[in-house]
């Protein structure tokens, strides 16, 4: 595009923004840390989801010295059920180095924000630039799209090494007077009118610049390297009763799920049955002898790299003691305490029919 051309793109871009943009809690406001919260749980995550989490979180921790001073189980709790926890972790040690070094200020400087735990180059140019008008172009799946679109982009925008190209396009196209604004008007953009399927091409502000419109050639862009089937695991979760109560275990902080509790077992061997699986994971990770009573359920999940297929146990206590060696921290719960806890999706499958088989027993 040419300078004058370059102009006119951003012109009627904020126009159309300013216009038709969706009204988003975060949008009314231009605390740093709101705003930095929302584009934590907008990443790899839909609007439609974030909505249902991000109010509640605001009025838990309403500031950052309130998340900072928290524990990180509360932090969990609340995020339970958006997926990719990391996220959350991270946001939590971010919030005790700013409260700890910075003097409780967000940076108002990217590369000091940059710095924190979990802050990415997206994450950085978002907020500086939304609550700070600091001129950094921020560059997710939508914009790429946008992009790929505009400049008929063949580098697959799955591919690490395309990043560079999506990322001097968008600096190319960036107002600098505006840069919030703009930012959010080409994530606007994507999400709502150039979508991944089916674009309103028609109604786009912009379409008169974009190489895909002009040529009729919107459904080759963006272009994808193809992704690999994702592997499927079976396992299995056993629960493990004593005395009213049930055993749960906490995942190390760091990696998959960190930080959240489970039903303790594991994947299933060559040669074994689910069953066979169930004591043996449930002997090696927490040195207790059980026996298997009953089946309770089968459940599936997908996880952004991998599925699992997990088949769950009734199980009985018979001898042991998790303590002696505490490969991993416990709890025994009975039903009613099982609220407190941060538990992953796949859990969650099944505990309602724990919590209906405990009502069943009482009456």
């Amino acid at each position: 595009m040419t300078s004058k051309e370059i102009a006119q793109f951003r012109k009627n871009l904020l126009a159309w923004f300013k216009t038709h943009h969706r009204k988003l809690p975060w949008r009314e406001t231009k605390e740093p840390y709101r705003i930095w919260i929302s584009e934590v749980m907008l990443q790899q995550t839909q609007v439609k989801k974030v909505l249902e989490y991000y109010q509640k979180f605001v009025d838990r921790f309403p500031d950052v010295q309130h998340l900072a001073e928290v524990n990180l189980q509360d932090v969990l709790k609340i995020w339970e059920g958006l997926g990719s926890y990391a996220r959350a972790r991270n946001l939590h040690k971010a919030a005790k180095v700013v409260m700890r070094d910075l003097a409780g200020e967000i940076p108002s400087d990217y590369t000091t924000f940059r710095k924190l735990p979990g802050v990415g180059e997206y994450i950085a140019a978002a907020v500086q630039s939304i609550a700070f008008n600091q001129p950094y172009a921020a560059v997710d799946g939508n914009v790429k799209r946008v992009l790929s679109r505009l400049f008929l982009t063949d580098s697959p925008v799955n591919q690490s090494t395309a990043a560079k190209i999506f990322q001097a396009n968008a600096d190319l196209l960036l107002d600098r007077s505006e840069p919030g604004a703009f930012n959010q008007a080409m994530m606007e953009l994507g999400a709502t009118v150039c979508r991944a399927t089916s674009p309103t091409c028609i109604v786009c502000p912009v379409n008169n610049f974009c190489g895909a419109f002009q040529t009729a050639r919107q459904r080759g862009f963006p272009v994808r390297h193809k992704s690999k089937p994702i592997p499927e695991y079976h396992l299995v979760a056993g629960i493990v009763h004593k005395d009213k109560r049930m055993l749960i275990t906490q995942r190390k902080r760091d990696g998959l799920l960190g930080g959240l509790w489970e039903f303790p077992g594991g994947e299933i061997q060559a040669q074994e049955t689910a069953g066979q699986t169930c004591v043996r994971e449930i002997q090696e990770q927490v040195d207790l002898s059980v026996e298997v009573i009953a089946y309770l359920t089968r459940v599936k999940h997908t996880y952004t790299h991998f599925k699992i297929v997990m088949d769950v146990f009734r199980c009985n206590y018979q001898s042991g003691d998790v303590a002696l060696n505490k490969p991993v921290d416990y709890r025994w719960i009975t039903i009613d305490q099982i609220d407190q806890f941060p538990f992953p999706r796949s859990n969650h499958k099944f505990i309602p029919l724990l919590m209906q088989g405990e009502e069943n027993n009482n009456e």
